[in-house]
């Protein structure tokens, strides 16, 4: 059921988290660990986003298998940012397997992931699709959960919601209407990253450097985490901890990084709450 991979923190190149650690995106696409149940392989389709030098978010997306792109490798190679995204799909059978239905999917700045399935779709959420207007319906990126998910998420963002509790609501109001789907989501933009563990796994590392969030660890480092299930990750940084290193010392400004609880609409909360700085 899909895996991604998203990192914040001073500019890097994406290609280890992507094609060169030994358990890279590329390796979770034809050999992941921990699908859970929902799948084998991650062939139908890839995609990657990352902030270009001037704020904006570029994206790469195929609907063939990532180990098939002669060009995303050295493409990755050529990448330095301080906000990557990259995701590998496993579509859910009767899912369109096209370049649209593939994650990151964008609108401005932000960036948008979905790893895992809405149980019982089309139907059980179609009562969170009739509050999208009609011509919102329409434009879907692609006919599938995820791209309904990131329209019901996107609309609310444009009302200008808060990032990090509207991702919360969103998981908390589709389990409530479609119980047992699992939702491990992932929101991007210029300084903030925020992702969901809901069913599904999730692994993060706080480096030297910046966040890291991972579906799977990408390697053996025991600095990576598992996110508790039923949790929410938002991590935040300045301006000054996404500039490239200058060599100075006594920097006391980091990325802030908080672990909560998501509620739960079968019976309280699930997950846990805690809070963590890195200093970049």
């Amino acid at each position: 059921m899909c895996r991604h991979v998203a990192y914040l923190g001073r500019p890097r190149s994406p290609a280890r988290a992507w094609f060169d650690a030994p358990h890279s995106l590329l390796v979770q696409s034809y050999a992941p660990r921990d699908m859970r149940g929902g799948g084998t392989v991650n062939a139908d389709g890839f995609g990657f986003a990352w902030i270009a030098d001037d704020g904006d978010p570029v994206r790469y997306r195929r609907a063939n298998p990532l180990w098939t792109d002669e060009s995303a490798p050295r493409l990755a190679q050529t990448v330095r940012s301080p906000l990557f995204v990259g995701a590998v799909r496993s579509g859910t059978p009767g899912m369109p397997v096209d370049e649209a239905a593939c994650a990151p999917m964008l609108d401005g700045h932000w960036i948008f992931s979905h790893n895992g399935v809405v149980r019982g779709w089309p139907d059980s959420v179609a009562g969170l699709a009739e509050k999208l207007p009609a011509a919102e319906l329409l434009r879907l990126d692609a006919r599938t959960d995820s791209a309904l998910l990131w329209a019901v998420l996107r609309r609310r963002l444009a009302e200008g919601a808060d990032p990090a509790a509207e991702v919360a609501q969103l998981v908390s109001d589709v389990e409530r209407a479609a119980p047992g789907s699992r939702l491990n989501l992932l929101l991007a933009r210029p300084g903030m990253l925020v992702a969901t563990a809901w069913t599904h796994a999730l692994a993060m590392r706080v480096s030297p450097d910046g966040f890291e969030l991972a579906s799977e660890p990408y390697d053996d480092d025991p600095a990576w985490q598992a996110v508790p299930d039923g949790s929410l990750v938002t991590a935040s940084a300045p301006a000054s901890a996404m500039d490239e290193p200058d060599g100075a010392e006594g920097v006391d400004e980091g990325i802030r990084v908080t672990t909560t609880a998501i509620a739960n609409p079968a019976g309280g909360p699930a997950g846990n709450e805690g809070s963590q700085t890195c200093s970049t």
